[in-house]
C-alpha cells in the first residue's frame, strides 16, 4: 500500500471525529512514514510500518473523550438542514426513550462488571481477616493450653491464608481483564455519538 492510499484509508476511518484529532493523527503518520523513507526503507515497507489502520482507528477513539466527541455532535447537529431538524423533532418520542435505555444499560452493564471485580476484592479481604483473626486466636488460645482449639483455629487460619492467596490472583486477573472489556463498552458507546456521514 502507498503512502496516499493509506492516509486516505486512515482518514477515512476516522471520519466522524473531531476534525482536529482527524488531521493531527494523519499528520503524524504522514510524517512517520516520511521519516522512515528518509531513513532507507520503501514507501511500501514505510506504510507497512505504520501498523493496521483497525488498530489506529481503535487507538485514537480510545484517547479522546467521550465529551468532545458528544460537542463535535452537536456542533453537526446544528449545522442540519430544515427537514432535518423538522424530522428529528418529529421523530423524538421514539428516539429518544430508546437512545436513553440504550445509554442506560450500557452505564448498568458497566456498573455490574466493575462490582463483580468489587466483590472478588471484598472477599479476598475478608479471607485474610480470617486468617489473622484465625492466627490471633490460636495464639490466645495457645498461650491458654486449650490445645484443641488452638489447633484448629491454627488450622482455620492457615487454610484461609491459603485461599485468600489464590483468590489474589484471580482478583488481579479479573481487575486486568476488565479494564480492556470496559474500555471496548465505552468505545462501542461513543461509537454511538460519531457521524459517519461527514466524511461523504
Amino acid at each position: 500500500m502507498l503512502k496516499t492510499e493509506f492516509l486516505e484509508q486512515l482518514r477515512a476511518g476516522l471520519a466522524g471525529l473531531p476534525q482536529e484529532d482527524i488531521d493531527g493523527r494523519v499528520a503524524f503518520y504522514s510524517e512517520m512514514i516520511d521519516d522512515r523513507m528518509e531513513e532507507g526503507l520503501s514507501e511500501e515497507e514505510a506504510v507497512a510500518g505504520a501498523g493496521k489502520i483497525s488498530d489506529i482507528v481503535t487507538e485514537t477513539l480510545n484517547d479522546i473523550p467521550l465529551k468532545k466527541i458528544v460537542k463535535e455532535n452537536m456542533a453537526i447537529k446544528r449545522s442540519r438542514s430544515g427537514w432535518e431538524i423538522a424530522l428529528l423533532i418529529l421523530g423524538f418520542p421514539l428516539w429518544f426513550p430508546l437512545l436513553v435505555a440504550a445509554v442506560a444499560i450500557l452505564f448498568s452493564l458497566y456498573i455490574v462488571l466493575w462490582s463483580l471485580v468489587i466483590t472478588l476484592w471484598a472477599i479476598e479481604m475478608s479471607f485474610w481477616a480470617c486468617a489473622l483473626a484465625g492466627l490471633v486466636m490460636a495464639v490466645f488460645y495457645g498461650i491458654k493450653g486449650d490445645l484443641l482449639p488452638c489447633l484448629a483455629l491454627l488450622g482455620l487460619g492457615l487454610f484461609a491464608a491459603g485461599l485468600s492467596i489464590l483468590l489474589f490472583f484471580g482478583c488481579v486477573a479479573a481487575s486486568k481483564g476488565m479494564i480492556p472489556l470496559t474500555k471496548t463498552i465505552l468505545r462501542g458507546f461513543k461509537k454511538l455519538f460519531i457521524r459517519k456521514e461527514r466524511s461523504k
